[in-house]
């Protein structure tokens, strides 16, 4: 175990400091002080601030003041080991480094990306069908939350669609005129909008609603059905 002033006076001299190339050194670190604070220090006279002392830790490369002050680190594995010792843990850990297999996983940060789709003002279920025909719409910026195959967004309206799509959310849409059996999408039925599943099989032709207290929507020969796109997101 060592006092502080030991610790400074030992790294100072391996590194081949003067006491007054010390002080120029911490002068460069903007704490001006002179050499004889710091031979006041080495002698336990006086003990340096904490902001000073980590600063002397950089100038000096103390890297385990614990190890110093203590003599164990508990935390440090080499910290019982001599210099032989570590010496062929650093040896051995270069080996691993240069292997690349036991690397530490880093994330990659991705520059944001945006881009402009169009929301629709009239929400699905509430409205006529040829909001798409309109310019009842905005233009707002999304990103990676929204599918690349997205081509525009349109609010829900009701509860038919529960629990999948709430009152009031959006959906994104890829604009596509037909759908498969099972398919959720936006449809005009005989002028309104609805956002619905698809159901095309032996029974028929229905739209569907997710939340079971609400009756298929038959669609007959003689209804007007288009299909506005399919919902993605």
């Amino acid at each position: 175990m060592y006092s502080v002033g030991q610790i400074i006076s030992n790294y100072r001299k391996k590194i081949g400091y003067s006491q007054p190339a010390l002080a120029a050194e911490l002068e460069k670190e903007g704490i001006s002080i002179s050499y004889k604070t710091i031979s006041s220090w080495e002698k336990n006279v006086s003990e340096p601030s904490v902001t000073t002392f980590l600063t002397l830790c950089k100038i000096l490369k103390i890297s385990d003041v614990y190890e110093d002050y203590f003599g164990v680190n508990p935390a440090n594995p080499m910290s019982t080991l001599n210099e032989e010792g570590r010496a062929k843990v650093l040896d051995y850990m270069s080996l691993l480094t240069q292997s690349r297999k036991y690397m530490k996983e880093t994330a990659n940060i991705l520059p944001f990306v945006s881009r402009s789709l169009r929301l629709y003002t009239t929400m699905v279920s509430a409205g006529t069908g040829n909001f798409l025909d309109g310019t009842d719409f905005e233009l707002i910026d999304v990103g990676d939350e929204v599918p690349e195959s997205a081509d525009f967004g349109v609010r829900i309206t009701g509860d038919s669609m529960e629990p999948k799509y709430i009152n009031h959310q959006i959906v994104w849409v890829h604009q596509q005129d037909y759908l498969l059996h099972g398919e959720i999408g936006i449809f005009c039925l005989n002028g309104d909008a609805f956002c619905k599943k698809l159901q095309d099989d032996n029974e028929g032709l229905f739209l569907i609603s997710l939340n079971k207290k609400y009756q298929p929507k038959p669609v007959g020969e003689n209804d007007s059905l288009k299909i506005f796109g399919k919902v993605v997101g």
